[in-house]
């Protein structure tokens, strides 16, 4: 071919756009005599492979080899797990009509636990968590503290108080000790009419306005056993602002404060707590601790305290222990009476203050909750200071009444009671000084 380079001619040959070799479209060139200009035609990329260069080759161009290409299988079953999972495309976009969105997963908490991990062959066991018994034993404690002062708050909120000491000029000083005035009305105040049948209180309108049968004073001495004063009723002292009478008379003309004024005057002590008791709240004490075990030298029969009781040890409920408190169905009447009131009460408070009572809440309970309904007390007396009251007296106590001179008729109050002024100005000065009372005036009612 003349020694003309085929690719050469391959390079410089142009193909018209009706397909024939050599057809040049029309040209504008003003000199025919030259050769008309076209653009440079881009290059044919042609790609060639370099044995020399080391590239791999398809296995269809590998020299000598004419069988099919060997198939790939697929990785162990095990090796997929190490693989990603598959991204979710929908994940995070908002959901198209038609479609609902993916739930969304589940709240994990106490209520609903997270599944346990798989485990794996030769994996050690799990260790079971131990109960927390240190937390459980701190709870259990909290709950035996804080129980008992929220009951102590409760009852405490639930005492009736009233103004009974105090409020008078003059008043007697504070003396060593302490001292408490315990009042017993015969207030039917809140009995029903079965409730006054059953105690043989009599009606309202028969009692002729409050009065008390039962006035104690208690002196808790700073140490030493507690001495227990009954104060008869018909004691002949000054009242102030009604001159000379009985003192059950200033309960009935002026209340609990009257009373505690008048005690002061007469005994030179000053008075630091008060208590009030009823007919329905004392003989729902004796019920509420199950009752008490009372000895009788001899028989009591008085149909107007409901009782009918042998002589001997007994078992007495609350009616019973109401009316062993009130009769005077005696040889020595109100002095008989003032001995049976001041030996139950130490057999109330043993029993209140016993293990088998404090043990059991079905009796403390009743006990605590009756007594806030049935004593009144001070403004500013509290639950614990009656606590403190009936522990003191829980032990042993120095029971005895105000020396006696004798009895006498006086007009305008009847038969009275007088105080041996000697004998009882010691009596109450030595109280006043808070020192024990010699034996010579220590007497058995």
């Amino acid at each position: 071919m003349n020694g003309e380079d085929p690719r050469r001619n391959a390079r410089t040959r142009r193909v018209s756009p009706s397909g024939a070799p050599g057809a040049y479209p029309p040209s504008d060139n003003k000199y025919p005599d030259e050769a008309p200009t076209r653009p440079a035609p881009e290059p044919t990329q042609v790609m060639r492979r370099d044995r020399n260069t080391g590239s791999p080759l398809a296995y269809s161009q590998t020299p000598g080899s004419g069988n099919p290409p060997p198939h790939r299988n697929p990785p162990p079953a095990q090796q997929r797990y190490d693989r990603p999972p598959p991204r979710d495309p929908n994940r995070g976009a908002p959901p198209t009509a038609g479609r609902r969105p993916p739930p969304p997963p589940p709240q994990r908490g106490w209520r609903n636990p997270p599944p346990d991990a798989p485990r794996h062959a030769g994996a050690p066991p799990r260790r079971r968590r131990r109960p927390r018994w240190g937390r459980r034993l701190l709870i259990l404690l909290l709950i035996l503290i804080v129980l008992p002062i929220a009951a102590l708050i409760y009852l405490d909120t639930s005492l009736t108080r009233i103004d009974a000491l105090g409020g008078y000029p003059n008043r007697i000083g504070d003396t060593p000790g302490t001292n408490w005035l315990l009042a017993g009305s015969d207030s039917r105040d809140g009995l029903t009419a079965a409730q006054e049948a059953q105690l043989t209180t009599g009606s309202t309108s028969d009692a002729g306005g409050e009065r008390s049968d039962t006035i104690i004073l208690v002196h808790l001495p700073k140490s030493g056993q507690p001495t227990v004063v009954s104060l008869p009723r018909d004691s002949y002292v000054s009242i102030p602002g009604h001159g000379r009478d009985k003192l059950n008379a200033a309960f009935a003309l002026g209340g609990p404060k009257l009373l505690s004024q008048t005690v002061e005057i007469a005994t030179g002590l000053h008075i630091d707590h008060f208590a009030k008791i009823g007919f329905g709240g004392f003989a729902g004490l004796v019920d509420a601790v199950g009752g008490i075990d009372m000895c009788l030298p001899q028989p009591m029969n008085d149909p107007l305290a409901g009782i009918d009781l042998p002589a001997g040890c007994q078992h007495l409920n609350g009616p019973q222990a109401l009316g062993f408190v009130r009769s005077r169905a005696t040889a020595r009447a109100d002095l008989d009476r003032m001995n049976d009131q001041r030996q139950f009460l130490t057999a109330l408070l043993k029993k209140a203050g016993s293990a088998s009572t404090l043990a059991n809440p079905l009796r403390w309970w009743p006990l605590a909750h009756g007594a806030t309904r049935a004593v009144q007390v001070n403004n500013g007396d509290h639950l614990w200071d009656l606590a403190r009251l009936g522990w003191a007296l829980k032990g042993g106590t120095v029971a005895t009444t105000v020396p006696i001179g004798g009895f006498t008729d006086v007009s305008g109050s009847g038969n009275v009671l007088l105080w041996d002024h000697d004998r009882a100005t010691t009596f109450f000065g030595d109280l006043a000084a808070d020192r024990p009372l010699p034996p010579d005036l220590i007497t058995a009612g």
